[in-house]
Order: C-alpha cells, then sequence, then structure tokens
C-alpha cells in the first residue's frame, strides 16, 4: 500500500479530502515511494484557522513559556538529527552527511529563537519634554506562512517559523510537494515539544494552495523562499492583498579568482561549492571567474579533484555526491550541458551521461565543467540549479567585478586572494547581500541576516537574525505624560509633601 503524507492541523494529522495527490519518488532509484495530499482551497482555510484560534493564546503567551517551549524543542531534534535527515536523503536524494549538515544550520535559528528574550527588549526615553516619557515595543503580527522549496526540506521551514512563533505568532507552512516528509516531522516535535495545538500548522500542496495562503485575509505575513520568477509572483501577489513579503528568490552566484590566490585552496572550494548537494542549492558557486593567466592552472585543478567525487544513493556513506531531484530536473540540467559547445563553450567535464550501477532508474547527473563560457549563453544567464560549473575568463580585477555587478542576481559572492587591500575593495564594491572573502558559501550564521540583492530578493527584509525579527513583529511608540503626584487636587491625600 502507498504511503501517503497528510497535513498537520490542529495539533494532529489530518487526512487530506480534496482527492487530490502528488508523487514523491525516491531520487536514487526513480521509484514512486510516496503520494503527498495537496490541499484544496478549503482545507488551507482550516489551517488557517486553526493557527487564528491558537493566536489568542499565544498571543499573549509570556515569553518565558514560550522560550520553554523551545528549548524542549532544541532537545528533540537533536536527538531525531538523524530521523530529519533519513527523511531528506530518501526524498530529496543528498547524501546523509550533507542531510545531517541542513539540519545543524536549521537548528541554529531554533537556538537563535530560544535567545529571543533579548531580541524582544523594547526601548525607553524618560523626560522628552516636561514629565513626558517615550517607549518602543515590538508585538507579534498574528498568523503567518512560509512557503519553502524542496532543496533544503528541513533547514528552510527552520529558518522561518522557529522566529516566527518564538515572537508570538503562529504559523502555516506549505513545503515543497516533492519532499514533504521532514516539514511533518518538524511539526510533530514541536507538538512533543509542547507547543500548543494550532501554533505550527502544515499544509501540502501546489498552486491552489499557495494562492489561497497569498490571498486569505487573516495571513498577515509570507515568507518565501525559490525561484526569481515566483518570488516575484509572491511578492507581487502577497502585497496586492496587503501582507508583509520577504520573498527570496534564484542566484547565479560568482566566486572571483585573483591570479595571487593559493590555486589549490581555489580549486577545492570551487568543487565543493558548484557540486556539493549536488548543486540544487541558492548558494551554490556556479561560476568562477578567472582573473589574468590563471584560467588554465585552475580550470585544471578543478577538473583533476571534480572527477574523482563518487557519486551515489545518498544513504551510501561512500557517496560525496546524489542524485537530482526528479528526472524531469535531471533532463532540464542536462541540456544546458548539451548546448554549452553549440554557444562558445569549451566542454571539459561532460557529466549528461552519468549513470550508477544498480540504480539505473535513478535520476542521475555527473559532474560538468564548462571553461570559455560567454556572459550570453543559456549555461551562464540561467539558474541552472544543478552540477554544472562554468569558467569566464577576465583580464582583470576591474573586468571581473564589472561583469559580476552586470547579473542580474545578487545573492552571495566569493573572492580568493591573498590581498587584504583588494578583499576590502571586493567587499563594497560587489552588488550582492552576502559576501565571501576566502569562503565558498558565505550562508551566515544564525544571528546575521541571510538574504540577497537585485533579482535574489523580493521585500524590504531577510531572514533569519535581526530581519527575521523585525519582519515578525511591528512596532509601536508609545508617548506617556503623568502628573506629578504632589500636584494632586486639594483634598486628595496621596502622602507627597505639599511643594507649593
Amino acid at each position: 500500500m502507498t504511503k501517503t503524507v497528510n497535513h498537520w492541523i490542529g495539533g494532529k494529522t489530518v487526512e487530506g479530502t480534496s482527492g487530490q495527490y502528488g508523487p514523491v519518488t525516491d531520487p536514487a532509484t526513480g521509484a514512486f515511494t510516496t503520494q503527498v495530499a495537496l490541499a484544496s482551497v478549503e482545507e488551507v482555510d482550516a489551517a488557517v484557522a486553526a493557527a487564528k484560534a491558537a493566536y489568542a493564546t499565544w498571543g499573549t503567551s509570556s515569553l518565558a513559556q514560550r522560550t520553554a517551549v523551545l528549548f524542549r524543542y532544541r532537545a528533540l531534534l537533536d536527538a531525531h538529527r538523524d530521523d530529519i535527515a533519513a527523511l531528506i536523503t530518501a526524498e530529496h536524494g543528498k547524501v546523509h552527511s550533507d542531510a545531517l549538515g541542513e539540519v545543524a544550520r536549521g537548528l541554529e535559528i531554533v537556538e537563535l529563537a530560544c535567545g529571543i528574550t533579548t531580541q524582544l527588549k523594547g526601548e525607553l526615553s524618560t523626560q522628552v519634554s516636561n514629565r513626558v516619557d517615550v517607549s518602543s515595543i515590538r508585538q507579534s503580527l498574528g498568523v503567518v506562512a512560509g512557503i519553502t522549496p524542496f532543496n533544503f526540506p528541513a533547514m528552510v521551514p527552520m529558518w522561518m517559523f522557529p522566529l516566527a512563533i518564538a515572537c508570538g505568532n503562529t504559523f502555516v507552512l506549505k513545503p515543497s510537494e516533492k519532499d514533504p516528509s521532514a516539514a511533518n516531522l518538524l511539526a510533530e516535535l514541536a507538538s512533543e515539544a509542547g507547543l500548543p495545538d494550532g501554533v505550527l500548522n502544515v499544509v501540502h500542496g501546489d498552486k491552489v494552495a499557495v494562492d489561497a495562503l497569498l490571498a486569505h485575509p487573516d495571513v498577515a505575513a509570507v515568507s518565501f523562499v525559490g525561484s526569481t520568477p515566483i518570488a516575484r509572483y509572491i511578492h507581487a501577489t502577497a502585497s496586492a492583498n496587503g501582507k508583509r513579503v520577504q520573498a527570496l528568490g534564484g542566484a547565479k552566484n560568482h566566486m572571483l579568482v585573483l591570479p595571487d590566490a593559493d590555486l589549490d585552496a581555489a580549486a577545492d572550494a570551487a568543487v565543493s561549492a558548484a557540486y556539493g548537494s549536488a548543486g540544487e542549492r541558492c548558494m551554490a558557486i556556479s561560476a568562477v571567474v578567472a582573473v589574468g593567466a590563471i584560467g588554465d592552472e585552475l580550470v585544471a585543478k578543478i577538473r583533476e579533484r571534480a572527477e574523482k567525487i563518487k557519486i551515489g544513493p545518498g544513504n551510501d556513506p561512500t557517496s560525496e555526491m546524489g542524485p537530482l531531484i526528479t528526472a524531469a530536473h535531471r533532463d532540464k540540467v542536462a541540456s544546458y550541458v548539451t548546448g554549452a559547445a553549440a554557444q562558445g563553450a569549451e566542454v571539459v567535464l561532460d557529466g549528461t551521461g552519468h549513470t550508477v550501477e544498480g540504480f539505473e532508474d535513478g535520476h542521475w547527473i555527473g559532474l560538468s565543467l564548462l571553461d570559455k563560457v560567454s556572459t550570453d549563453s543559456d549555461a551562464y544567464k540561467d539558474e541552472i540549479f544543478g552540477p554544472v560549473l562554468c569558467v569566464l575568463r577576465v583580464e582583470s580585477y576591474e573586468d571581473g567585478v564589472a561583469l559580476m555587478n552586470a547579473s542580474p542576481f545578487g545573492n552571495g559572492t566569493a573572492i580568493f586572494t591573498r590581498d587584504g587591500g583588494a578583499a576590502r575593495r571586493f567587499q563594497l564594491e560587489i552588488q550582492a547581500g552576502m559576501v565571501g572573502v576566502n569562503v565558498p558559501i558565505p550562508v551566515p550564521v544564525g544571528y546575521h541576516s541571510f538574504g540577497g540583492w537585485k533579482d535574489s530578493l523580493f521585500g524590504d527584509h531577510h531572514i533569519y537574525g535581526n530581519d527575521g525579527v523585525h519582519f515578525y513583529t511591528r512596532g509601536k511608540v508609545t508617548t506617556t505624560r503623568w502628573p506629578d503626584p504632589a500636584d494632586a487636587p486639594a483634598g486628595v491625600d496621596l502622602g507627597f509633601p505639599r511643594n507649593h
């Protein structure tokens, strides 16, 4: 009998009633393993109603109560790391070590939420005028929603809901229908930690569910991570419906390698950043920009390392890279490699024919390396979201920065150099939200915010960190004036001496 992933609403599993289901496959075998219930508008309404009902008490709960739940939740997540990672590997395909790393990065935000008490402290100015004080506080919004992608089915949801509920909101999560099981386990563990019913809800679905959340009058804010076209749509639609929105889009992350760089370190970084998690991450390095005469040597070093990467099932401890999420996505990624030569690139490594013995029906693709890529080629312009690395050649640092700044994306970027002055210039001149200096994937730690520029972010707030707290709260300023007790009307004795 086929396993079914159902919704989690009001603190319990709720079977789907729409009659619509989506397939979930094991990327390593290509086998259909699970079906996921796809929510109707009415089912989304039920999840929002559960969240709204829970907000009546959770929104006024004490900080001590909220953080006590979060501390217990953190302990349960820690104890179940392997269980969460196993679900990720089974449905996404990434190797187990990558999946464990994803859980660890999500836990950082849970830990940040455990310390929310310091983040929610207000401000007070006394005697701004005669006997007038002004105070500022931050309060929760109400019901908020998160729409998350397939590539990090545990981490990205944990970038959202722990902070949201720590701030006093209730949450409706719509995870990717391609790998839905991890989201349900996260919700079940939150309930086990003592999170009241309805504070965290999970509805699975497709565009029907997404549009229902974007239009729902009781949803105050929407967080999204995904591709740029969908991020733009989410931002425009939710904003038009009066909602606060943070919509993180796609990327084409560049790594600038200067002639003085340690080329072995740069090659190691390029391979791990381009091919880790099969390139299915918005912070992958997908374009290396080689400055000056180092291009040939750098490409040779990258090729040498890439050819040694072992591709296989994610639950095989010897595998270093797993399959892609679906066969359709594998074919799309392969099309960029097969069309690269016709658009002027030199195909140094072609991974399109790769298979794994015993798993021939899996969604396999090997590592591809394209050299001397032009900025007009599809492989450069599009976010491929797979294990394809483009190398571009420029003559100078200035040419490299100009090329990178011309990209419509501005998510993450990196520079490899031994020159501190060049690195300082780069971090000031580059038009991207996250910068690495000799660090290929500059994903900020939990207490600094994550987010890009240009077509990589729609909305004013980055995700998690201080921006995350501000996104899930709104400010209120109170101006107060009290008369001095000594000025009480005659005949009222407050025990204060008369001084006039």
